[in-house]
């Protein structure tokens, strides 16, 4: 009989209700796998998961049948059916049926204007958009094209396209931002940026309003939706970003 560990995983600390814990302890193992730790050796999958390298080579051997998993000379890394789900995945909805709801959960939550802007051919355009329900707002509308050099959706735009400068710089490290009348001298935003497959930039969600209902307590749920919008695109925030 294996001998129990005295220190529980992260299996066992996060454990699925009425679950398997041998899919538990698996799946701990894929999530040990990210952008920066794209190879990881049966010691390091040890350390993070907090299994035994016994264990850990037992759920290796299944992930690896299924080819979740496979071994090379350096170490282990995802498999080939990772990419497949993952395409299968991401064919499975459209860019609006990701961002459209996660918009107007932010409308809802701070009753302002929320938006979506991507970067095309070096504009900045108006993808998606729901409108605040108060009468007093900014008028903008889906696919219309507004300028890259200013406002809070277009500074984030730049920030991670290598723009240079301190806001930049805050912008980067911050992961949101909050602008007033940088565009407009009646109107304000706050910015944060939304990244799929890995740290590619998809695009900016932003809040915008009138100048005097800025609300520096709305950057937090600006960042969320900008977060939930990136991990259903299978992106994640660059480690730069501080937490």
């Amino acid at each position: 009989m294996p001998k129990k560990a005295i220190t529980a995983s992260v299996a066992d600390l996060s454990a699925a209700p009425g679950g398997a814990a041998a899919v538990d302890r698996a799946i701990t193992i894929l999530h040990a796998f990210s952008q920066d730790r794209a190879t990881l050796t049966l010691t390091e999958l040890s350390e993070v998961t907090g299994l035994y390298k016994s264990t850990v080579l037992r759920l290796l051997a299944s992930l690896e049948h299924g080819s979740l998993i496979r071994k090379t000379a350096a170490g282990y890394q995802l498999g080939s059916e990772v990419a497949r789900l993952f395409a299968t995945y991401s064919n499975s909805f459209s860019l609006e049926t990701v961002v459209v709801p996660a918009l107007e959960k932010l409308v809802r939550q701070t009753r302002e204007s929320a938006a979506f802007h991507v970067l095309q051919q070096g504009q900045r355009i108006c993808l998606f958009r729901v409108e605040s329900p108060q009468l007093v707002r900014e008028h903008i509308k889906v696919g219309d094209i507004l300028p890259l050099t200013r406002g809070a959706g277009a500074r984030v735009l730049m920030a991670f396209t290598g723009a240079e400068g301190e806001l930049y710089d805050t912008i980067r490290r911050d992961g949101v931002i909050v602008l007033e009348k940088d565009r407009s001298p009646e109107i304000s935003g706050v910015s944060a940026p939304v990244f799929s497959q890995g740290t590619t930039l998809a695009g900016a969600v932003t809040l915008t309003m009138p100048a005097h209902r800025l609300d520096h307590a709305h950057a937090p749920h600006v960042l969320a939706c900008a977060q939930e919008i990136t991990a259903l695109l299978g992106g994640h925030f660059p480690a730069s970003i501080a937490s």
